[in-house]
This record gives C-alpha cells, sequence and structure tokens, in this order.
C-alpha cells in the first residue's frame, strides 16, 4: 500500500514518549509498503533527524509551524466553541491545504493519523483505509485534572474541557477503521465514552528498544533516584511537586544521603513552586539519558494524573534499573508488584517501598531480573513493530475490496 502518514510531532529525535511511537510504527510498515510523511515542524528540525525518517519513506513534507498556535482571538472563540478549546488551536488551514493537495498528487491507499490534532485531515481524504493512532486518551486525562482543580472556577473550567473533549473525540474517531490505543485497559475505558465498535479498536502497546535499552553492567551510584520526565508536561510536573512536597522528606528522614536526579525539558516551566532541595538536581534536557539511568539505583514513578502506558517504565527497565511506581503510573503494563515492579498509591507507602528497595539489593535485583524478562518477550518493539504490520496487512486486505 501507500500509506500517507499525518503527524503532530516530527517523530525524531528519540526523546520523549510520542516521538518513539510515531517513530517504531512507522519504521514497523516501512518494509513492505510505500510510505510519506507531513508532519508540523515543533521544533527545528537537525539534518540527521531528516535523515532518519529519509531512509524509511519515499518523501517527506514539513509545515514549518507548530502545531497548536493560541490567540487571544483562538482563546476568545473557544469558549464559545463545542470544540476543545486545543482543537481549535490546533487547526490549521495551511496544514489541510497541503494534506489535501498531496493526496490527489500521491494517491494514497491509507493514511495513518497521529492524535486528535492530525484525524480532522485524514477523513477528507476521499476513498482510503483511515487509521488514527489515539495515544494519550486525553478525555480521560481531563476527567482525572477534574480533581485535582483548586477552588470553584477552575474545576468549572476543567469539567467543560472534559465534556467537550469527550463530545469531540466520540465524533471525530468514529469513521476510522482502525483506532489504536495502547492497552486492554485503554480499550475498555474508549468504550465507556464513545461509539467505537470493539472490533473497531487496535490494540498496539508502547514499547523498547531492546537491542538500545540493555543492561550495561553500570556500577550503581548507592541511593541515586531517577525520575526521566519533562516537568512540561502536566502529569510529570504534577508527579514532581506531589514526590517533593509528601514523599522525598519521609525518605531523607530515614536515608539522608538518598539524591533524586530530575531529567526532562523544563522550558517555561516555573520551578520555584517544587519543593527542590541540595538533595535534588534538575539536569534539564538530556541528549541520551541511558547512561543515567542505567546508574541510578532507582526509577521512580509517582504519577498521579495522566493516560497511556509510560516508555518511562519500560526503559528504566530494559537498562536494568528497578522501578516504584503508583498504580496509575504503571497502569496498562503487564506488570506485577513485587515481581516486576514495586507499587505505592499513598506517600508513606511510597516512600516506605523506596527504603525497602534501596536497602534489600536482593529483593531490588529480582525485580530487575523478572522485569527484563517480561521487556524481552512482551514490550520490544520489535515484536509490536512485526504485530502491527501484520494488523496492517490483514486490515489491507478486509477493507480494499470495499474501498473499490
Amino acid at each position: 500500500m501507500k500509506i500517507l502518514i499525518l503527524s503532530t510531532w516530527f517523530p525524531y529525535p528519540l526523546d520523549q514518549g510520542s516521538r518513539i511511537r510515531a517513530y517504531h510504527l512507522i519504521r514497523a510498515l516501512a518494509g513492505e509498503h510505500e510510505l510519506a510523511l507531513i508532519s508540523f515542524e515543533d521544533q527545528p528540525i537537525q539534518k540527521d533527524w531528516l535523515e532518519k525518517l529519509q531512509k524509511i519513506t519515499s518523501w517527506i513534507k514539513i509545515l514549518p509551524e507548530k502545531p497548536f498556535h493560541y490567540t487571544r482571538w483562538r482563546t476568545f472563540l473557544g469558549l464559545f466553541s463545542i470544540k476543545p478549546a486545543a482543537v481549535v488551536a490546533g487547526y490549521n488551514r495551511k496544514m489541510e491545504k497541503l494534506v489535501l493537495k498531496s493526496a490527489r498528487e500521491w494517491h494514497p491507499d491509507a493514511v495513518l493519523a497521529f492524535t486528535f490534532v492530525t484525524a480532522p485531515y485524514a477523513l477528507k481524504i476521499p476513498h482510503v483505509i483511515r487509521v488514527v493512532d489515539m495515544d494519550n486518551l486525553l478525555t480521560l486525562m481531563l476527567y482525572e485534572e477534574i480533581s485535582f482543580a483548586r477552588g470553584y472556577i477552575q474545576k468549572l473550567r476543567r469539567k467543560l474541557s472534559y465534556l467537550k473533549f469527550k463530545h469531540y473525540e466520540n465524533n471525530i474517531y468514529k469513521p476510522f477503521d482502525k483506532c489504536m490505543v495502547v492497552s486492554e485497559l485503554d480499550k475498555g475505558r474508549v468504550q465507556t465514552y464513545t461509539h467505537i465498535a470493539q472490533d473497531q479498536i487496535l490494540i498496539v502497546p508502547n514499547g523498547v528498544d531492546c537491542e538500545t535499552h540493555r543492561p550495561a553492567g553500570t556500577i550503581k551510584k548507592p541511593r541515586q533516584l531517577i525520575y526521566n520526565g519533562a516537568l512540561t508536561y502536566q502529569p510529570n510536573y504534577d508527579a514532581m511537586q506531589y514526590f517533593l512536597e509528601q514523599v522525598f522528606p519521609l525518605v531523607l528522614s530515614e536515608i539522608p544521603d538518598v539524591h533524586l536526579l530530575i531529567t526532562g525539558s523544563t522550558k517555561g516551566v516555573n520551578l520555584g513552586k517544587l519543593a527542590i532541595n541540595e538533595q535534588v538536581t534538575i539536569t534539564g534536557y538530556v541528549d541520551d539519558i541511558r547512561p543515567i539511568i542505567s546508574e541510578s539505583q532507582l526509577c521512580v514513578v509517582p504519577l498521579r494524573q495522566g493516560a497511556g502506558t509510560r516508555l518511562k517504565i519500560l526503559e528504566a527497565m530494559g537498562l536494568g534499573t528497578a522501578v516504584i511506581s503508583t498504580s496509575k503510573g504503571a497502569e496498562g503494563l503487564e506488570l506485577t508488584h513485587g515481581n516486576e515492579i514495586w507499587v505505592a498509591d499513598s506517600a508513606t507507602l511510597f516512600a516506605k517501598g523506596i527504603i525497602k528497595l534501596l536497602n534489600n539489593l536482593t529483593l531490588t535485583a529480582s525485580l530487575v531480573e523478572k522485569a527484563n524478562h517480561t521487556i524481552t518477550t512482551k514490550y520490544d518493539w520489535k515484536i509490536i513493530e512485526h504485530n502491527f504490520a501484520t494488523a496492517m496487512k490483514s486490515l489491507q486486505s478486509e477493507l480494499t475490496v470495499s474501498l473499490k
């Protein structure tokens, strides 16, 4: 097939979950299909990033604009629109024209859209197989954020955003032939607030590259914790705000020399609201995070918000670092507390879990060993790519006749 791929972010470098997922799913199709990519330019694209995608696509077109364009006028219009503010800010007439012109000239057989931002453009292309990757389920994320709202006005705004997104996602995804989610859990959730049929939903898990993420025999730095997540993403910021205020002081009272590294972009983030002390280091963006994860004794994932599955957990496990997480952080992954991962949901239990794992190296080693087995047998991107390519081939067989 000729598959036109529409991406909200340029799928390289592999420095955050959405890019990683998009890149591997694109790569999965490169062997048997002719691919073309149209993407927003969410950041300046370096030559070597472009070359990575040129190797697996026939052509690439970049719209030199960011995927979201917030203005006072658009924000004002969003107040009176049934569409969510992010959808209003994400609509781009230039992108629509570029997609439709490219489709008329290239005649794709299928279109693969990444996230709600590019989904509307895919629906305007006639007589093609349509697949959308739902990735982070924003309706669910917004619903969870209501409970974290402070004050009546903020709670009302978040509830309104949730209701708008629920209506929008229910309608925008229905015309797609397949809607991809990352887990059985998310599949069930999607069906609770949309009219998408069960056989319309395709589970494509997140994964980890087991060739580049493997235990390196690195000597662990005693009592070093790591949280690998950009603070520009609200669930990550909330996780660290909660951890530093409620969990870390309890750990410090028992292990005074424990140290926390927080990696990832902090651009535009108000770090002053975080309870940072001399035992906390914020590294900012790191080109290659693997050595830091490998040398850390424990990866902490105190997430309270968000949807989908966390690549940070899979990457840490692939690199041989034990993980302690909340249930929210580990949801959707086939991992068991005390087997591959340590799960704790209250601040007290999370702190006790960290102390236990830092002091019990036998337990930590057991978690690492079992986690590595699960990663290599269930969450290796090679396995996921193969299964996704097979699913797309089956979809082609099912739908090609009906489209003619």
